[in-house]
């Protein structure tokens, strides 16, 4: 059997890694000598599919038939791509074919047989139905997902193994397409969080986005067309804006040469220009550490060290602003596109030891993401739903946590627990992510019912309801949340993986 693997699913860009027999993560280069695979599949006609770079590539050409970004699509049950052979894929679907290619690229480099169990990261804010896609995606792809681990978290373990330094850091996490920022101590290979934050939609994709607008404006504005209006002219656009920000990363300026209905145009963007029309997404990011920090109560000078992760860090703005808020400049660890599938690579290495490999000592204390409650009548009489908080946000995992209610009608036969994920006490604001319809006896109005409400070290939920008038259990269930696939749905999704072949 071969090594368990960590991988990076990321939104713009995936890798995999294990931890090797000198004690030290590496990352597993994929079958075109790349050590980061785009997270891009296109479907061909014949059904195939081409998962990396040739992927990527094939998006100008043939934008409908390509598919990036999924990773923002996770949990969304009303998301799917038609592809050309007629097939509709879910998000897990789409992600296992990623993930399916990075599993054959590991076999191919390792040469020890099947690669069947891994850590898959994800986005500390990531709420269930996302973690639950992200486990399901492994699942079709062959995949055992051992743990399903939050990014900073695998971000840190990374630098702490290599650095071998105790103290708090402020893990800073800008990716492709989401943002988290995250608050531990690390003593003595305990990596103990204290809180964490996040954003699911701001990454490098919305720079482009922004970007893109901004150069089909000037274009427009030379009397050039507008290239949104096609597929191809858009895709065309989005190639040319991401690679003027990766050069306005290196250098001051830069010049976009854009092309459509005969007209072509030599766009000129400096640095300045494009950190002003970005400038509110970065601010995004920096009140959510602000009020982060403020939030552990330690403050800047409680800080020891401040990590950049993801490759949208690149960014000079980034690290400008970490150091202006902070007071000190920003570490980089490494390769910061590398530095979460490298700490994952380490945890399943603590998950599953092999032979001839030693085995990490470190120990890692996560905490939820959102809080998890039940929706109660309200107590003012009026009817309307409010969201009773039972496990709060930034609990330490695995967590326990219950509370009492009491019925609100004569004879009342039957509860029903709708359960909740997110910290407003506005039922409107918050996700419902499963409920359940228990029988009870027709007790008086007031009779007591207990929740309790179990959650797990990948941060899935299972509730028991209990009958305080009997002393007995009502029922229990684990949410089945309505936003992820049935198991029949993985098992078809899993044969049409099988029987894809990915290139």
């Amino acid at each position: 059997m071969g090594k368990a693997v960590g991988i990076d699913l990321g939104t713009t860009y995936s890798a995999i890694a294990i931890l090797g027999e000198s004690g030290k993560a590496e990352i597993l280069a994929n079958r075109d000598g790349e050590r980061t695979t785009p997270s891009v599949v296109y479907f061909q006609d014949d059904g195939s599919v081409l998962v990396g770079t040739m992927a990527k590539r094939s998006a100008a050409v043939a934008p409908l038939d390509v598919v990036d970004f999924v990773k923002r699509q996770m949990g969304n049950p009303d998301w799917r791509f038609d592809a050309a052979n007629g097939r509709q894929l879910s998000p897990e679907e789409v992600s296992a074919l990623i993930l399916k290619r990075l599993k054959e690229d590991a076999e191919l480099y390792l040469g020890e047989g099947a690669v069947t169990d891994a850590v898959i990261t994800v986005p500390a804010y990531f709420d269930d139905a996302k973690r639950r896609a992200t486990k399901d995606a492994g699942r079709i792809a062959g995949l055992n997902v051992l743990r399903v681990l939050n990014e900073p978290t695998a971000a840190a373990l990374a630098y702490g193994e290599e650095a071998r330094k105790d103290g708090t850091i402020l893990v800073f996490d800008l990716g492709g397409g989401t943002f988290d920022v995250t608050v531990m101590t690390i003593t003595n290979d305990v990596y103990d969080v204290k809180a964490t934050d996040g954003l699911h939609e701001l990454g490098g994709k919305d720079w482009d986005d922004r970007l893109m607008t901004w150069l089909n404006q000037q274009f427009q504005n030379e009397g050039g067309p507008d290239l949104t209006e096609t597929f191809e002219s858009e895709a065309d656009l989005r190639e040319k804006a991401e690679a003027a920000k990766r050069t306005l990363s290196q250098a001051p300026s830069t010049k976009v040469i854009l092309s459509s209905g005969g007209v072509t145009k030599s766009i000129p963007v400096s640095r300045e220009q494009f950190e002003s029309i970005t400038v509110d997404l970065l601010n995004q990011a920096r009140d959510l550490t602000i009020s982060l920090v403020e939030e552990t109560g330690l403050g800047w000078a409680g800080i020891d060290h401040v990590l950049l992760v993801g490759g949208s860090i690149k960014m000079p703005m980034v690290a400008r602003m970490l150091e202006e808020i902070s007071g000190r400049p920003p570490l980089r660890a490494g390769n910061p596109d590398e530095l979460v599938a490298l700490g994952a690579g380490i945890q399943a290495a603590i998950e599953a030891p092999s032979a001839g490999t030693p085995r990490p000592r470190a120990i890692i204390k996560d905490v939820t993401s959102q809080g998890l409650g039940v929706a109660v009548l309200a107590d003012d009489g009026s009817g309307r739903l409010v969201n009773s908080i039972i496990i709060p946000r930034n609990t330490k995992i695995p967590a326990k946590g219950s509370d009492a209610f009491t019925t609100s009608v004569e004879g009342q036969t039957e509860v029903h627990v709708q359960v909740t994920q997110g910290d407003d006490e506005d039922f409107a604001f918050v996700k419902e992510i499963g409920d359940q319809l228990l029988t009870i006896p027709p007790y008086p109005k007031g009779a007591p019912i207990r929740v309790e409400f179990a959650y797990d070290i990948d941060q899935m939920v299972s509730i028991a309801v209990y009958d305080l008038t009997t002393d007995s259990l009502l029922g229990s269930f684990e949410v089945d949340n309505t936003a992820n696939l049935s198991d029949e749905d993985i098992r078809t999704a899993t044969d049409n993986n099988n029987d894809t072949e990915v290139g």
